[in-house]
């Protein structure tokens, strides 16, 4: 029997002690396993519009009923509410500026509102008669949104550019593009705001875009998914796609070229979106229609959003 002084034996203690807490923290931090947050049936069908703020804060449009968005707290496990829309207005879109202004999509009642950081009122930035909805939103860097513009029944679509004018008035409208869009739904830019991405439900494809001002040009076909398989879309720091598989109940991690890295496997088969969040901005929650709550794996690399709020894209 080998004889170990106090000393040795307290080292030894130590090193074993830290190497399983190392090993303990890598294992719940493992990256691309997805685990449910929050409990079942906290949201409605119209579970959508995941953005979070960076105090950890994670929104989402449709908790309890139609017209409402819910709060997930940074660490938490259930939603509260935050605010509430007009009557008549749903939600399904929620993105953030520099700025932490808040910009939410009502495709009811055809606006783009903004609720200021800290406040909790919306009130109409943007409103258009001429727009199908709009459904999803993303945010340029200097504020410039592009909003997809789906009609559903007629399985076509278009995109929006809103954007201040120099007078201070908001303006929007229908970028011009190179070719016929199908139902536009999922939308986000590059990270040096280039490029636009856009997702087409009904033909599963995902397309890029460059951006002329009004003008879309040089369309890319990307990748072709199934048809009525593809939702919301968002892009990380290094440009990989997140894609939302809804109902093969996937995320499709894919480079800007459409070569498909992995298919992230979720909780439950209706993913609608997601977004970055988390204090690094590398956890990704993803918002399920089926069952109605939210989930979130952890991946290597900070979404293009929340680099954006922090000033460093």
């Amino acid at each position: 029997m080998a004889i170990t002084s106090g000393r040795n034996f307290w080292c030894l203690c130590s090193s074993v002690l830290l190497a399983v807490a190392t090993a303990s923290a890598q294992a719940q931090t493992k990256l691309f396993e997805s685990a449910q947050v929050t409990p079942p049936g906290e949201y409605t069908f119209g579970i959508e519009g995941p953005a979070a703020d960076l105090d950890g804060n994670l929104f989402v449009v449709n908790l309890g009923k139609p017209g409402t968005i819910g709060r997930l707290p940074a660490g938490g496990t259930a939603s509260e509410p935050f605010t509430a829309l007009p009557d008549g207005s749903v939600g399904n879109a929620i993105r953030f500026d520099r700025s932490g202004t808040m910009f939410i999509a009502d495709y009811k009642k055809h606006n783009i509102f903004t609720i200021a950081k800290g406040a909790t009122e919306p009130s109409v930035w943007f409103h258009s008669d001429e727009m199908n909805q709009p459904n999803d939103i993303t945010i340029a860097r200097e504020g410039t949104i592009y909003a997809t513009d789906p009609n559903w029944k007629g399985r076509e679509g278009h995109i929006w550019r809103i954007a201040k004018a120099a007078d201070g008035t908001v303006q929007g409208q229908i970028m011009s593009a190179p070719r016929a869009m199908g139902t536009t739904n999922g939308i986000d830019l590059s990270p040096d705001g280039k490029t636009l991405y856009v997702g087409e439900s009904s033909s599963g494809q995902i397309w890029s875009y460059a951006i002329n001002g009004n003008e879309l040009t040089g369309a890319k076909l990307v990748k072709a998914f199934q048809p009525d398989t593809v939702d919301g879309l968002r892009t990380d720091v290094i440009g990989r796609l997140y894609v939302a598989r809804i109902l093969k109940g996937t995320i499709a991690l894919m480079k800007p070229n459409g070569a498909v890295e992995r298919e992230i496997a979720l909780k439950a088969k209706e993913p609608t979106n997601l977004a970055f969040g988390g204090s690094d901005g590398k956890t990704v929650f993803v918002t399920q229609r089926q069952g109605g709550f939210i989930e979130s794996f952890r991946t290597d690399q900070p979404g293009r959003e929340h680099c954006l709020q922090r000033g460093r894209c």
